[in-house]
């Protein structure tokens, strides 16, 4: 659902990608520090493996994306987790590509971050409930937002296009659903056993 292919999108979208990815790439190797480099290597082989399982919905086939908790967890150093899974998703499966990578990091990190802004914001330690109401809100949210972000990347390379970046919208509305209830409750739980796990992201 979230990856573009080699050879779809136009150069200046190109560009517009690569150029974002590296702004946030930067931010985020900033935020990644030695001891925060466990939880991020266990994330993003999370993330890696979770958009390999592709279930079908009609004409398309959509998987689970989990940028939202990636995000809450992992605040800026989401955007680089995300990007080494998406290169080795594209060097070993041939999902997206290699040139395409930049917009797919752009179209799936920068919810991520985002997302992660947004929980820090909001987020109390003693309030495990509010925790799974917000991790709801970034889950569905993220994938949402990586939706848009998609489709409008595809639009931008041509109005031929518009039939599939509705297609996207449609076929994303499940798994919105999918990773607003598994972030609610993957994040209200470690906000019981666990809180300075988001206290660090």
């Amino acid at each position: 659902m979230a990856h573009i292919p080699d050879g779809v999108v136009t150069v200046p979208v190109l560009v517009a990608g690569a150029v974002a990815s590296a702004g946030f790439l930067g931010l985020g190797l900033r935020a990644l520090t030695p001891e925060r480099m466990p939880r991020v290597a266990v994330l993003s082989a999370v993330f890696f493996v979770a958009s390999l399982i592709h279930l079908p919905a009609g004409p398309a086939s959509v998987h689970l994306i989990l940028n939202g908790i990636m995000g809450a967890v992992l605040g800026w150093a989401a955007f680089p987790a995300i990007l080494v899974a998406l290169l080795l998703q594209a060097v070993l499966f041939g999902f997206g590509g290699l040139v395409v990578l930049g917009v797919n990091a752009m179209n799936m990190g920068v919810p991520a971050v985002l997302a992660g802004l947004v929980f820090r914001a909001l987020w109390r330690r003693d309030r495990p409930r509010r925790t799974a109401l917000l991790g709801a809100a970034c889950g569905g949210g993220a994938v949402a937002l990586t939706t848009v972000m998609l489709s409008l990347s595809l639009v931008a390379s041509g109005r031929e296009f518009l039939t599939v970046a509705q297609l996207v919208v449609l076929t994303a509305v499940p798994v919105m659903v999918v990773e607003a209830a598994f972030t609610a409750a993957a994040l209200g739980l470690v906000a019981r056993v666990k809180p300075e796990m988001l206290e660090e992201g």
